[in-house]
């Protein structure tokens, strides 16, 4: 079995979360097994070991796991992107709409600077809404660069409009919607 097939029959998928018509894809059954954690880090540490990257962002909340443990192999900086009224410092703000709602997304004022190379970490990418804003945040502070990744894209749920489509992506997994 190839790593890729390990983590697919190890991702629990749950149709109609949360709202009707949604196929969740729970990536908690990846971080609980020990050997599909490393598999992912491992996986994100080689894709990112010679960008610079000074920065990972993980956006909240199964964005941080991967995130941070990929941190920590890179010697980057973890920032945590956070829903409003979860951080004590001053911070900034972006809002977004996503496929079931309006959400925020915030990082503090002083995480980020001009000299950093942010990878912005998340856990699924499906429409975009949540990344862009995040994308659009870290702009904001005006790094050197700014990279995105992903454990899975999902490939046939289309992208809206204000995905950053010029931010140099990569997903360890590239899925359908349909597949679970």
């Amino acid at each position: 079995m190839t790593d890729k097939e390990k983590l697919i029959s190890h991702l629990r998928t749950i149709p109609d979360y949360p709202a009707k018509g949604i196929v969740f894809f729970d990536v908690t059954t990846l971080f609980k097994d020990a050997e599909c954690l490393k598999i992912l880090v491992d996986d994100l540490y080689e894709h990112y070991k010679d960008k610079g990257i000074t920065k990972v962002v993980g956006v909240e909340s199964r964005g941080y796991i991967a995130g941070a443990a990929l941190a920590v192999r890179l010697g980057a900086g973890f920032i945590m992107a956070r829903k409003p009224g979860k951080l004590p410092a001053e911070k900034l703000s972006e809002s977004y709409s996503k496929e079931y709602g309006k959400d925020s997304i915030e990082i503090h004022a002083d995480a980020i600077d001009g000299n950093d190379v942010v990878l912005i970490h998340d856990d699924l990418l499906a429409t975009g809404g949540t990344v862009a804003a995040t994308y659009r945040l870290v702009q904001r502070f005006h790094p050197r660069k700014t990279y995105m990744s992903f454990n899975i894209d999902l490939t046939d749920v289309p992208k809206l409009g204000i995905y950053p489509k010029d931010a140099e992506t990569y997903s360890i997994l590239s899925l359908c919607e349909h597949e679970g």
